[in-house]
């Protein structure tokens, strides 16, 4: 290295040591204020993580102001919030206003969100671990457009996951790591904060020595940083041989109290354990307490010669993991203390903190607060000129033309009549067709994709061959596996499904170019990968959710596989649309709807809960039935004015319920029958309707009661679905009727069809004597 080399680098070094300190400033000031300065009404305690953002300051000083590339990304860890927001306060994309809001109504996010922050944010927080694994699932996503001629190999970016060490204990981390090496993973890093301390206690030592093997197996590069650029001198010298030793074997909650009890405690414990030992006792005298605190707490994770040093060094596609050793709340009075997870500085250490510091009283938002003009001119052009300053965010991606969706004809189920529209779409040459990409884990056959895979085929970046196609063995499946692929295989782990999709659903936000993104999933497991479904949704990611197939209608397969409640989750589930569609007619309407509304700026996911059973379609007259089947329900047949009846269905269930209409319509004239195709949308109606009073919007009717408008005020309801019975019992409290509700609200035997509907009430009798029940 020359002088001018080593001159760069220390200048670097130097810059990036000033901003590691404004960032521990920013973050424990920012959490300081709402928690003891700004007025709290409510009288409760803010919260935020001081300890959790001082251990990750010098990694993402490094990272954001030196490693970080153009179209690199970054998910942050949860707790390191503030760290996020002091970064670009610094880069002037964050206000003061907005940190002095921190976790207030308006203000900067406990933790980073896509959706409710104003910075830049690349992937929001979500339960622990969602946010380390959708990086993996991004960089295959971005593999697959490049290899799709949608972004170019140059611009090909890092997938970056700043990590916690207790967020390796998160199943979901080891799904999506077995998932990557399938896809051959790469340009991924995951960046470890190994303080060794989680939320209840120090961690467990033994599992982490086995990480590096673990992700090794997998094809990772895995990178330590446990000794920062002091400890290394101090082991060259004579004697420093066996303070290596000591560090190396000593346990974490030994380390984490040294750390806190400081200096004086570490001379003590060195000296009664290795005092004796050749050269050490000059070494430890000819360091004050404080200096020797200093040293034996510079870990790797906090010196920032060891960070540079490092991400410089994975500059290949090849995933890398840095364990990076930290102390929690190191440069802070709480660092190693094991409660510092939640805790945070009095007003006392406040001021000892800020005086170590150097803000003046009433600088304290000053972004180069206590440095002279010079040195904060200097460190602002380094920042602006910083690759994260210069990064440009990707430009708003083209809307995509949906073509008209001709609907399947004849006695189909909804999951056949789906896939008949995917095969559809397959054969034509529309952009649309260009733009789909499908997955499934591991139940592409059996939910109905298999069509479309045969006709656009598996996305695969090296092409496979089909060994039986070749043999000349006869097989539906005729799917070549090749880069233009339009499908991704997944195996059974249904966290990475909804990771997948939320990764492919961001598309356009992440890469300027959109993709329309269809799932499909055993309707009964959206349970299994619910947590990670709220945080695709929460990140505003966009794609069609298809479940199929669903409830007791799956007759043979029993209670494991037959979904009750699935219904109320599309109700519930914010940043989804729920549909259940009863005719194949129905289906192609909502998915030509589903694919414009997912790429609309006020859009959402949309989820379709489908079945396998062949029902009789229905005639229709004309389209008019088609904008209340998208707004929620239409009327299957009109019930006459002052109707003192109507039957209310969704789903499946509609030969049951239009049988039993013709035979009670004899006997209560005028009875209406009426098809709900989304319970979600018509409840989410009539609850912005009775809520406008109190948001000073003009009041308007609903839906739902424009739609049971026509029945006498004291007509009775009797509602049906194969599904909790609560996603449609909630239509009495519309206008004040009495309803009959009928569901499944328990595990379902096996059998078939009729004797289940039967045995659980699903049939034209049990509706008929709910009816009669109504006028008892």
């Amino acid at each position: 290295m020359t002088d001018t080399m080593t001159h760069e680098r220390q200048d670097l070094i130097t810059s990036l040591e000033q901003i590691n300190q404004r960032l521990l400033w920013l973050s424990s000031w920012t959490i300081h204020n709402a928690n003891h300065i700004r007025e709290k009404r409510d009288g409760l305690k803010v919260g935020g993580h001081q300890a959790s953002c001082a251990s990750m300051t010098a990694i993402m000083a490094a990272l954001y102001f030196h490693a970080l590339g153009p179209n690199d990304k970054v998910s942050v860890k949860p707790h390191a919030g503030p760290v996020l927001h002091a970064i670009h306060y610094l880069l002037d994309q964050q206000t003061r206003e907005t940190l002095e809001k921190y976790r207030g109504l308006g203000g900067a996010q406990s933790y980073p969100s896509r959706t409710k922050d104003k910075i830049p944010v690349d992937f929001s927080t979500g339960s622990v671990g969602l946010g380390v694994a959708v990086t993996a699932f991004t960089s295959l996503v971005q593999d697959y457009l490049i290899a799709h001629g949608q972004v170019q190999p140059e611009n090909a970016g890092r997938m970056i996951a700043l990590m916690g060490d207790a967020e390796l204990d998160e199943g979901n981390i080891y799904e999506c790591l077995i998932e990557g090496y399938k896809h051959d993973l790469r340009n991924c890093w995951w960046v470890v904060d190994y303080n060794r301390q989680s939320l209840d206690s120090t961690t467990a030592e033994r599992m982490f020595r086995r990480f590096d093997d673990i992700f090794e197996t997998c094809g990772w590069r895995v990178i330590t940083l446990k000794h920062g650029r002091l400890q290394r001198e101090l082991f060259a010298k004579p004697g420093g041989r066996a303070f290596e030793q000591w560090i190396d074997t000593c346990s974490n909650a030994d380390f984490a109290v040294l750390t806190y009890q400081g200096g004086a405690a570490w001379r003590t414990r060195l000296i009664a354990d290795i005092g004796g030992k050749r050269g050490v006792r000059a070494l430890i005298d000819g360091m004050d307490d404080e200096t020797l605190a200093k040293v034996m707490t510079n870990l790797g994770g906090h010196c920032l010669e060891s960070l540079v040093e490092a991400f410089d060094s994975a500059q290949d596609e090849r995933p890398t993991m840095f364990i990076a050793y930290t102390v929690k709340g190191h440069g802070l009075p709480l660092a190693g203390h094991k409660d510092n997870h939640s805790g945070m500085m009095s007003p006392t250490q406040m001021e000892t903190f800020r005086a170590r510091q150097n803000v003046p009283h009433g600088a304290e938002w000053d972004k180069w607060a206590g440095l002279g003009d010079n040195q904060a001119k200097a460190l602002q052009d380094f920042v602006t000129h910083s690759p994260i300053g210069r990064k440009q965010q990707a430009a708003a991606a083209p809307t995509i033309p949906v073509p008209e969706i001709p609907a399947p004809a004849g006695a189909e189920s909804t999951q056949a009549a789906f896939g008949r529209v995917m095969h559809d779409l397959a054969k034509s040459s529309t952009e649309l067709a260009d733009r789909l990409v499908t997955t499934a884990p591991d139940v592409t056959q059996t939910t109905n994709l298999g069509a479309f895979v045969n006709q656009r085929g598996l996305f695969r970046r090296q092409e496979c061959d089909d060994v039986f196609l070749r043999a000349k063995i006869p097989s539906t499946q005729k799917w070549l596996q090749h880069a233009a692929g339009q499908h991704i295989e997944l195996g059974i782990a249904e966290n990475n499904f909804f990771l997948l999709l939320t990764s492919l659903g961001l598309s356009a936000g992440h890469f300027g170019t959109r993709l329309i993104p269809v799932g499909t999933v055993y309707d009964p497991f959206i349970a299994r990968g619910l947590d990670a479904l709220n945080y695709g949704c929460y990140s505003d990611s966009r794609f069609l959710l298809v479940g199929t197939p669903s409830g007791i209608t799956l007759a043979a397969e029993g209670g494991a596989h037959q979904s009750i409640n699935t219904p109320l989750i599309g109700m519930g589930q914010p940043g989804l649309a729920s549909y259940e569609p009863a005719y194949a007619d129905e289906v192609a309407l909502m998915m030509a709807h589903a694919f414009d509304w997912m790429q609309r700026p006020d859009g959402s996911s949309v989820y379709l809960r489908l079945s396998t059973r062949s029902i009789d379609q229905e005639p229709r007259a004309d389209t008019t039935w088609q904008s209340g089947a998208l707004a929620g329900g239409y009327w299957l047949r009109e019930p006459a004015p002052g109707a003192t009846a109507a039957i209310v269905f969704t789903g499946v269930v509609a030969p049951e319920a239009l049988e039993a209409w013709t035979a009670l319509a004899d006997d209560l004239p005028g009875i209406g029958l009426l098809n709900v195709t989304s319970p979600d949308l018509l409840h989410r109606g009539w609850s912005t309707r009775t809520s406008a009073r109190w948001t000073n919007d003009t009041p308007t009717p609903s839906h739902i009661e424009t739609l049971l408008s026509p029945l006498a005020p004291h007509a009775g309801l009797i509602t049906v679905l194969d599904g909790s019975p609560a996603a449609l019992s909630w239509l009495g409290g519309v206008r004040g009727q009495r309803v009959i509700p009928l569901g499944t609200d328990r595990f379902g035997q096996t059998g078939n069809l009729f004797d289940l509907y039967k045995t659980y009430r699903l049939d034209a009798e049990a509706i008929i004597d709910a009816a009669a029940e109504l006028f008892l």
